[in-house]
């Protein structure tokens, strides 16, 4: 490029940046920062959402407990010195809690499959919900953009805000608004 195209070039370059920066000069940007997590254990249906994860969950819970205590009755009276049992019988036995192992091995992983599933399936139902109702906060109360500000554990987007930029709790009466 020659030095009179690079010339003329930075000049309409130069010409629309003053064109365009008054536009945004006058423009006050609002900007809201919530806590989605917070949102979701504290409306009634996130509430509710959290509540049958969680009985889904315990309900798996025990049947597992219940493998587990079979196993352990069984792994027991192969050692009890107690109970003679021919060497035909005891490799049955061995043979047995063997395959009730493994058995209960893919069941243990079949079931946290699931519970993550049903966790997966109720994080992006309610982020979708979360969204919508941050979205009317947003045009109600005429805010450019809402920020969740994470968490610890996975990540933490926002790194400082000012209290009076915390919009969780109109996000939560909104939120329960649309979702009775």
């Amino acid at each position: 490029m020659t030095g009179a195209a690079r010339a003329t070039w930075l000049g309409i370059a130069v010409v629309l940046a003053q064109g365009v920066a008054p536009l945004y000069a006058g423009e006050v940007v609002r900007v809201g920062v919530m806590d989605q997590q917070m949102v979701i254990e504290r409306t009634k249906a996130g509430k509710l959402a959290l509540e049958e994860v969680k009985g889904y969950s315990m309900t798996r819970q025990k049947i597992i407990h219940a493998d587990e205590q079979e196993l352990k009755d069984l792994e027991q009276s192969l050692q009890d010195p107690n109970v003679k049992l021919a060497d035909q019988a005891r490799q049955e036995k061995e043979e047995q809690l063997r395959g009730k192992m493994e058995a209960f091995q893919r069941r243990l992983q079949e079931f946290n499959r699931e519970v993550q599933q049903k966790q997966r399936e109720m994080v992006v139902e309610y982020a979708q919900k979360v969204a919508a109702a941050a979205q009317a906060v947003a045009q109600k109360e005429g805010y450019t953009a809402i920020l969740d500000r994470g968490n610890e554990a996975l990540i933490r987007i926002v790194l400082y805000h000012q209290p009076a930029l915390d919009v969780t709790d109109s996000i939560i009466k909104e939120f329960d608004r649309q979702n009775p």
